[in-house]
């Protein structure tokens, strides 16, 4: 006859280990104070949050204004389908009932018309300007002198 194992006999080798193999518990693969850390929806809002900071040196009226970071854009209303046109790169929504006026960047369409950090950071820019002043009634080239010029 088989002679049974006690349950002393499995409490005398020590607590189980989550990891037989001794490695024990993986950590992240880079400290939180490096880029790789960051997702990309917070790379994206830096970007944006650079762009806002660089215009706010000329417009310090931006400071009043919101700037939003959406994924994608939405559809609003009853009744209102996709069409031909091209997806918006952002949106401006007028200040009304005491909220203030706000620019909104759609991160998808952004990064899916760019290829690297540069060129989505100076797309991500242009956009900035673009809805900035369509905001504030002016000429994108007013609101900033260098607005369409080749970034390299």
């Amino acid at each position: 006859m088989d002679k049974p194992v006690t349950p002393a006999a499995d409490a005398a080798r020590g607590p189980r280990r989550r990891d037989r193999h001794g490695r024990g518990m993986r950590g992240p693969i880079a400290p939180p104070q490096v880029p790789l850390a960051a997702s990309r929806a917070e790379a994206f809002a830096d970007l944006v949050q650079d762009s806002v900071e660089r215009l706010e040196r000329r417009w310090p009226q931006l400071a009043e204004i919101d700037f939003l970071v959406l994924e994608v854009p939405r559809l609003d209303g009853p009744g209102q389908a996709w069409n031909d046109e091209a997806v918006p790169l952002g949106g401006t929504i007028s200040a009304r009932d005491g909220r203030p006026a706000r620019v909104v960047i759609y991160r998808r369409p952004v990064e899916i018309r760019t290829k690297g950090r540069d060129e989505r950071a100076a797309l991500v820019h242009e956009v900035v300007v673009e809805q900035v002043a369509e905001l504030l009634g002016l000429t994108p080239e007013t609101v900033d002198p260098r607005y369409g010029e080749d970034p390299g």
